[in-house]
């Protein structure tokens, strides 16, 4: 049974303050437990003073905000990026994550100066109301983790660059936010408005962001809540996942348990793309045989093709991201033999390198989220030009590796 109360000074039975006017509301009772689902703005003071108004007045026995315990940490300033190893991240290649991690740090912080409020303050409210007054809170959004990486590979490989490069690049920007972008914002959904033209263009990126945390929240409200009748929580959730929610909680008849656990699962890699590089090293290999075949000289004609061309593009990489001179040479060194080893990339090596010429201090570590809001920050700072450094080294390296290989077939051919 549900209820949906937009509140105002008009609805009967629902005493208002002018701080919750506006801010929709549902009542949905489940297993016997009342849920109280409270939409927000993630850039609204409003927002937060209904947040702190409900919570305060309304006699819940829990709180359920719409963060998982990274986000909270990072709402709450306990990031830990002091603590941040990128020479481990690197070498376990988690350097992808952490740069999609500050990127959105960066876009957030952009949107703080820009309108003076920190986006997700209203669940940072939520969240110390339920401290102050001693009761439970309950975290009930999917790892931000797992949800980027259902995301990615949800989508095809060839937009896979195109959504990894705007992550990237949306906060290099210097502009304001555009008027669309808080438009989103206002329905209260900080990740669809970072990727507001794919979700927009791509159903897969829709189902990943939105539809399946709708999901993920309201099995993990009934698995965080079983047993408990009679209980009362207030959920903090963003505007824009009110209605999926709210359907979500009534309709579904699956195990929540159960729902959890699938919706934290990683989809299966497709297994064709683990062969690409065996391919390449293959067709590379065929190649430098066929021209040795035709005379030594080709043959050696066509090894410093492929190091000036693969190598000279990874170099140009790391040059382009500013890296030591030791780190740019590195890549021109290892891409031609990384790209011939499907285990290695050219950025892990670069990146490596960077890291131990150009060491973070715990100042730097501190000062990326700021950083990272610029791209003048990012070449600034030494860690995440150390990233800057991975990315750029990568990409320099895979165009080479493609550039070079066609290269290498129209010697052998004669093409």
């Amino acid at each position: 049974m549900s209820s949906e109360l937009p509140i105002s000074d008009d609805t009967p039975g629902v005493t208002a303050s002018p701080a919750e006017a506006g801010q929709p509301l549902r009542e949905i009772t489940r297993d016997g437990v009342h849920y109280t689902l409270l939409g927000t703005a993630h850039v609204s003071r409003a927002s937060v003073e209904a947040v702190q108004a409900m919570s305060r007045d309304g006699d819940y026995d829990a709180i359920a905000v719409e963060l998982c315990p990274a986000r909270l940490e990072a709402l709450e300033g306990r990031h830990g990026w002091r603590d941040l190893d990128l020479y481990r991240i690197i070498r376990d290649g988690k350097a992808g994550l952490v740069m999609a991690n500050l990127a959105l740090s960066g876009y957030q912080r952009r949107i703080a100066e820009q309108f003076g409020i920190e986006p997700g303050a209203e669940l940072k409210a939520a969240a110390e109301a339920a401290r102050k007054q001693d009761i439970e809170l309950q975290l009930i959004d999917r790892d931000l983790a797992t949800t980027l990486k259902r995301t990615y590979r949800r989508v095809p490989w060839y937009k896979r660059l195109y959504l990894t490069a705007g992550l990237v690049l949306s906060s290099f920007s210097n502009e304001d936010i555009d008027e669309d972008s808080i438009e989103k914002l206002k329905e209260g959904d900080i990740l669809e408005s970072t990727f507001t033209e794919f979700a927009e263009q791509s159903p897969e990126i829709y189902e990943a962001l939105i539809a399946e945390r709708d999901r993920f929240m309201a099995a993990r409200l009934r698995a965080d809540n079983a047993g408990a009748e009679g209980r009362r929580v207030l959920a903090v959730v963003g505007a824009g996942h009110l209605d999926g929610l709210a359907r979500a909680l009534e309709g579904s008849d699956v195990d929540p348990a159960a729902e959890v656990a699938t919706l934290s699962t990683q989809p299966p890699k497709a297994r064709w793309p683990r062969f690409i590089p065996w391919v390449i090293l293959a067709l590379v290999a065929t190649g430098f045989y066929l021209g040795f075949r035709q005379s030594p000289a080709l043959f050696w004609e066509l090894v410093v093709l492929w190091v000036a061309i693969n190598g000279g593009l990874a170099a140009l990489g790391a040059a382009l991201a500013k890296g030591h001179p030791l780190t740019i040479l590195s890549g021109l060194v290892a891409a031609p033999l990384t790209s011939l080893n499907p285990m290695v990339a050219a950025g892990m090596v670069t990146g490596l390198v960077q890291s131990w010429v150009r060491k973070p201090t715990g100042a730097d570590l501190e000062r990326l989220r700021d950083d990272a809001t610029t791209l003048k920050g990012w070449y600034a700072n030494p860690a995440t030009r150390i990233l800057l450094v991975f990315f750029l080294s990568n990409l320099g390296s895979a165009i080479g590796t493609w550039v070079a290989g066609f290269r290498i077939f129209e010697k052998v051919t004669g093409a």
